[in-house]
């Protein structure tokens, strides 16, 4: 139909962590599936208080659904090995019945999302009806380095591989 623009799809992240870790993955490491509230509610009542503490693992998986781990679970393994739309950190509000997010980053070593899958994560937790701050509280920009292929955090805007001192790329660039 003339005029009716088609959305882009939303690019999934591959894994790009280290082979052994993506090699441990079993079927059942998958995180818990968040629909609603309430799922979060239930899930979070689980937990013990000092899980409930920290910050957990989540992704996105490529079916749009936010799924949870504990925080030293592997990303991969929370999304069962497949494909991601986001990946990072997520700390609840404290207390009985929270049902908001209060700190949320893309911190993920292992799919290395960028900050355009802020969108995939706000419309999962809009879908499950959880609260959020409206964008990572803490963002992290991740490059691979053309020179030496290492995985990289760009800090403060310095676009510089720690490991070798090339000039990483301002475009991401670390699809598997």
């Amino acid at each position: 139909m003339a005029g009716v623009r088609t959305p882009e799809p939303e690019r999934s992240y591959g894994y790009v962590g280290p082979a052994e870790l993506h090699a441990t993955v079993r079927p059942d490491s998958e995180g818990r599936v968040v629909r609603s509230a309430a799922d979060l509610g239930a899930w979070l009542t689980e937990c013990s208080p000092a899980e409930r503490a920290e910050p957990f693992t989540y992704v996105v998986g490529t079916d749009g659904w936010l799924r949870l781990a504990a925080r030293r679970s592997e990303h991969v393994a929370c999304a069962g090995g497949r494909d991601v739309l986001a990946a990072g950190e997520m700390l609840f509000e404290p207390g009985a019945g929270c049902r908001t997010a209060v700190e949320i980053s893309n911190q993920s070593t292992g799919y290395c999302p960028d900050l355009d899958s802020w969108t995939a994560l706000a419309r999962a937790l809009d879908r499950a009806g959880v609260g959020h701050p409206g964008g990572f509280t803490h963002a992290v920009v991740f490059r691979r380095c053309e020179e030496c292929g290492e995985r990289a955090i760009v800090r403060e805007d310095d676009f510089v591989c720690v490991f070798c001192g090339g000039n990483l790329p301002e475009q991401w660039n670390l699809a598997p």
